[in-house]
Protein backbone atom coordinates (compact mmCIF):
# COMPACT_ATOMS: atom_id res chain seq x y z
CA UNK A 1 0.00 0.00 0.00
CA UNK A 2 2.50 2.13 0.64
CA UNK A 3 4.39 2.06 -2.37
CA UNK A 4 1.14 1.95 -4.22
CA UNK A 5 0.24 5.43 -2.29
CA UNK A 6 4.15 6.70 -3.35
CA UNK A 7 3.68 6.12 -6.65
CA UNK A 8 0.03 7.56 -7.13
CA UNK A 9 1.82 10.86 -5.54
CA UNK A 10 4.79 11.08 -8.33
CA UNK A 11 2.30 10.40 -11.08
CA UNK A 12 0.10 13.15 -9.78
CA UNK A 13 3.10 15.47 -9.84
CA UNK A 14 5.03 17.83 -12.77
CA UNK A 15 7.45 15.63 -14.37
CA UNK A 16 10.48 16.23 -12.61
CA UNK A 17 9.32 18.32 -9.91
CA UNK A 18 11.14 18.23 -6.53
CA UNK A 19 8.09 19.71 -5.35
CA UNK A 20 4.90 18.59 -4.86
CA UNK A 21 1.22 19.22 -3.74
CA UNK A 22 -0.89 16.41 -2.60
CA UNK A 23 -3.25 14.92 -0.20
CA UNK A 24 -3.33 12.68 2.92
CA UNK A 25 -6.40 11.46 4.42
CA UNK A 26 -8.23 14.40 3.02
CA UNK A 27 -5.41 16.88 4.77
CA UNK A 28 -3.76 19.08 2.03
CA UNK A 29 0.51 18.91 2.24
CA UNK A 30 2.92 19.94 0.24
CA UNK A 31 6.59 18.67 0.42
CA UNK A 32 9.89 18.85 -1.68
CA UNK A 33 12.86 16.45 -1.74
CA UNK A 34 16.31 16.19 -2.13
CA UNK A 35 19.46 13.54 -2.71
CA UNK A 36 22.15 13.39 -1.03
CA UNK A 37 25.16 15.41 -2.29
CA UNK A 38 22.98 18.44 -3.36
CA UNK A 39 23.53 21.71 -2.07
CA UNK A 40 21.20 21.61 1.24
CA UNK A 41 22.24 24.01 3.74
CA UNK A 42 21.03 25.32 6.90
CA UNK A 43 20.70 29.07 7.27
CA UNK A 44 20.77 30.81 10.85
CA UNK A 45 22.28 34.88 10.16
CA UNK A 46 23.58 36.98 7.64
CA UNK A 47 26.80 38.51 6.53
CA UNK A 48 25.33 41.50 9.18
CA UNK A 49 25.18 39.34 11.78
CA UNK A 50 21.63 39.25 12.12
CA UNK A 51 18.73 36.56 11.61
CA UNK A 52 17.65 36.16 7.88
CA UNK A 53 14.36 35.64 9.71
CA UNK A 54 12.85 34.86 5.72
CA UNK A 55 13.47 33.13 2.35
CA UNK A 56 13.80 36.33 0.50
CA UNK A 57 16.93 37.84 2.56
CA UNK A 58 18.77 34.29 1.82
CA UNK A 59 17.51 34.51 -1.89
CA UNK A 60 19.56 38.20 -1.72
CA UNK A 61 22.39 36.85 -0.11
CA UNK A 62 22.89 34.23 -2.51
CA UNK A 63 22.17 36.26 -5.60
CA UNK A 64 25.71 37.49 -5.33
CA UNK A 65 26.49 34.44 -6.08
CA UNK A 66 25.10 33.95 -9.15
CA UNK A 67 22.75 31.07 -6.73
CA UNK A 68 19.13 30.94 -5.50
CA UNK A 69 16.72 28.63 -3.24
CA UNK A 70 14.95 25.75 -4.85
CA UNK A 71 12.71 25.48 -1.87
CA UNK A 72 13.46 26.10 2.00
CA UNK A 73 11.29 26.08 5.21
CA UNK A 74 11.83 26.76 8.69
CA UNK A 75 14.08 24.05 10.66
CA UNK A 76 13.78 24.05 13.96
CA UNK A 77 12.18 25.89 17.00
CA UNK A 78 14.00 29.10 18.13
CA UNK A 79 13.61 31.64 20.96
CA UNK A 80 11.90 34.96 20.89
CA UNK A 81 15.63 36.14 19.21
CA UNK A 82 14.99 34.11 16.71
CA UNK A 83 18.29 32.01 17.77
CA UNK A 84 17.94 28.10 17.89
CA UNK A 85 16.56 26.31 20.69
CA UNK A 86 19.01 23.03 20.59
CA UNK A 87 21.67 22.29 18.46
CA UNK A 88 22.82 24.31 15.46
CA UNK A 89 25.43 23.47 12.85
CA UNK A 90 26.02 25.49 10.31
CA UNK A 91 28.95 24.68 7.74
CA UNK A 92 31.03 22.59 10.00
CA UNK A 93 31.04 25.37 13.04
CA UNK A 94 28.36 24.65 16.48
CA UNK A 95 26.39 27.95 16.91
CA UNK A 96 24.18 26.17 19.18
CA UNK A 97 24.78 23.16 21.95
CA UNK A 98 22.37 20.17 22.14
CA UNK A 99 19.83 19.90 25.01
CA UNK A 100 19.16 16.28 25.82
CA UNK A 101 16.85 17.12 29.08
CA UNK A 102 13.09 16.71 28.53
CA UNK A 103 10.79 20.07 28.91
CA UNK A 104 7.68 21.62 28.53
CA UNK A 105 6.37 22.10 24.50
CA UNK A 106 6.91 19.79 21.67
CA UNK A 107 10.24 20.27 21.79
CA UNK A 108 10.99 18.84 25.13
CA UNK A 109 8.83 15.57 24.12
CA UNK A 110 11.50 13.06 24.31
CA UNK A 111 12.48 11.15 22.18
CA UNK A 112 13.49 14.14 19.72
CA UNK A 113 16.07 14.30 16.89
CA UNK A 114 18.28 15.91 15.45
CA UNK A 115 18.46 16.34 11.51
CA UNK A 116 22.10 16.30 10.01
CA UNK A 117 23.32 16.95 6.71
CA UNK A 118 26.58 15.34 6.04
CA UNK A 119 27.59 12.65 2.94
CA UNK A 120 24.05 11.50 3.41
CA UNK A 121 20.99 12.44 5.32
CA UNK A 122 20.41 11.36 8.40
CA UNK A 123 17.44 12.08 11.83
CA UNK A 124 18.84 10.75 15.06
CA UNK A 125 17.25 10.85 18.38
CA UNK A 126 19.43 13.47 20.30
CA UNK A 127 20.85 11.15 23.29
CA UNK A 128 22.12 9.24 20.60
CA UNK A 129 23.64 12.16 18.79
CA UNK A 130 25.09 13.34 22.17
CA UNK A 131 26.80 10.40 22.85
CA UNK A 132 28.15 9.87 19.18
CA UNK A 133 27.88 12.69 17.33
CA UNK A 134 28.00 12.08 13.30
CA UNK A 135 29.72 14.05 11.17
CA UNK A 136 27.12 16.54 10.33
CA UNK A 137 27.96 19.49 8.08
CA UNK A 138 24.43 21.47 8.69
CA UNK A 139 22.61 20.43 11.89
CA UNK A 140 19.80 21.23 13.61
CA UNK A 141 17.85 20.05 16.44
CA UNK A 142 13.86 19.81 17.11
CA UNK A 143 10.86 17.80 18.44
CA UNK A 144 9.49 15.23 19.20
CA UNK A 145 10.27 12.65 16.44
CA UNK A 146 7.59 11.81 14.23
CA UNK A 147 9.05 8.57 13.14
CA UNK A 148 11.38 6.02 14.56
CA UNK A 149 13.19 3.74 13.48
CA UNK A 150 9.84 3.27 11.40
CA UNK A 151 7.58 3.16 14.22
CA UNK A 152 5.68 6.45 15.31
CA UNK A 153 6.74 8.17 18.28
CA UNK A 154 5.11 6.51 21.32
CA UNK A 155 3.09 9.67 22.72
CA UNK A 156 1.26 9.89 19.44
CA UNK A 157 -2.60 9.20 19.46
CA UNK A 158 -4.58 8.38 16.92
CA UNK A 159 -7.44 9.90 17.78
CA UNK A 160 -5.97 12.83 19.10
CA UNK A 161 -7.85 16.54 18.82
CA UNK A 162 -4.57 18.40 18.59
CA UNK A 163 -4.79 19.94 15.34
CA UNK A 164 -2.41 22.41 13.84
CA UNK A 165 -0.36 23.55 10.88
CA UNK A 166 2.96 21.57 10.93
CA UNK A 167 6.06 20.74 8.96
CA UNK A 168 8.96 18.65 9.23
CA UNK A 169 11.87 16.28 7.56
CA UNK A 170 12.37 12.46 7.08
CA UNK A 171 14.78 10.68 5.43
CA UNK A 172 14.85 7.26 3.59
CA UNK A 173 16.95 4.36 5.32
CA UNK A 174 19.76 4.74 3.42
CA UNK A 175 20.37 8.55 3.73
CA UNK A 176 19.78 9.25 -0.08
CA UNK A 177 16.92 11.29 0.07
CA UNK A 178 15.00 13.51 2.45
CA UNK A 179 11.79 15.30 2.22
CA UNK A 180 10.68 18.29 3.90
CA UNK A 181 6.83 18.42 4.21
CA UNK A 182 4.25 21.03 5.20
CA UNK A 183 0.84 20.44 6.10
CA UNK A 184 -1.35 23.15 4.31
CA UNK A 185 -4.49 21.70 6.63
CA UNK A 186 -4.46 21.35 10.50
CA UNK A 187 -3.20 17.86 11.54
CA UNK A 188 -2.20 15.51 14.01
CA UNK A 189 1.04 14.32 15.09
CA UNK A 190 -0.07 11.25 14.26
CA UNK A 191 -1.69 11.77 10.91
CA UNK A 192 1.37 14.01 9.93
CA UNK A 193 4.01 10.78 10.80
CA UNK A 194 1.85 8.36 8.89
CA UNK A 195 2.33 10.53 5.89
CA UNK A 196 6.04 10.64 6.67
CA UNK A 197 6.27 6.70 7.11
CA UNK A 198 3.74 5.21 4.77
CA UNK A 199 3.21 7.50 2.03
CA UNK A 200 6.70 8.89 1.43
CA UNK A 201 8.63 5.70 3.25
CA UNK A 202 10.73 7.73 5.56
CA UNK A 203 12.31 5.54 8.08
CA UNK A 204 13.30 8.27 10.44
CA UNK A 205 11.49 11.82 10.43
CA UNK A 206 11.21 14.76 12.39
CA UNK A 207 9.36 17.79 13.54
CA UNK A 208 10.37 21.41 13.11
CA UNK A 209 7.43 23.14 14.10
CA UNK A 210 3.85 24.04 13.95
CA UNK A 211 1.54 26.83 13.97
CA UNK A 212 4.46 28.98 12.14
CA UNK A 213 5.28 27.09 9.86
CA UNK A 214 5.97 28.21 6.42
CA UNK A 215 7.55 26.73 3.07
CA UNK A 216 8.96 28.60 -0.03
CA UNK A 217 8.44 26.76 -3.07
CA UNK A 218 8.32 28.99 -6.70
CA UNK A 219 7.83 24.86 -8.03
CA UNK A 220 4.27 25.30 -6.26
CA UNK A 221 3.69 29.47 -6.33
CA UNK A 222 4.79 29.23 -2.53
CA UNK A 223 6.53 32.74 -1.24
CA UNK A 224 6.38 31.69 2.09
CA UNK A 225 6.49 35.43 3.58
CA UNK A 226 5.28 36.26 6.69
CA UNK A 227 6.57 36.96 10.00
CA UNK A 228 10.77 36.63 11.33
CA UNK A 229 11.58 32.64 11.77
CA UNK A 230 14.28 31.22 13.24
CA UNK A 231 16.88 28.91 11.51
CA UNK A 232 15.88 28.01 7.47
CA UNK A 233 16.64 25.10 5.76
CA UNK A 234 16.95 25.03 1.55
CA UNK A 235 18.07 23.28 -1.44
CA UNK A 236 20.48 26.13 -3.19
CA UNK A 237 20.98 25.99 -6.96
CA UNK A 238 23.10 28.18 -9.24
CA UNK A 239 26.03 28.41 -10.65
Amino acid sequence: MRTLLFALTVMASPAGAGCIATTFEGAAISYCQAQAGEDVRLFMDGADGLPYGGFSSIDAALAASGKHLAFAMNAGMYQPDQSPVGLYIEDGVQGHKIVTRDGPGNFGLLPNGVFCIGKRFSVVESRSFAAKPPACRYATQSGPMLVIDGALHPAFQADSTSYHIRNGVGVSADGKMAWFAISDDPVTFDRFARFFRDVLGARNALYFDGSVSRMYAAELGRSGAGFPVGPIVGLVEGN
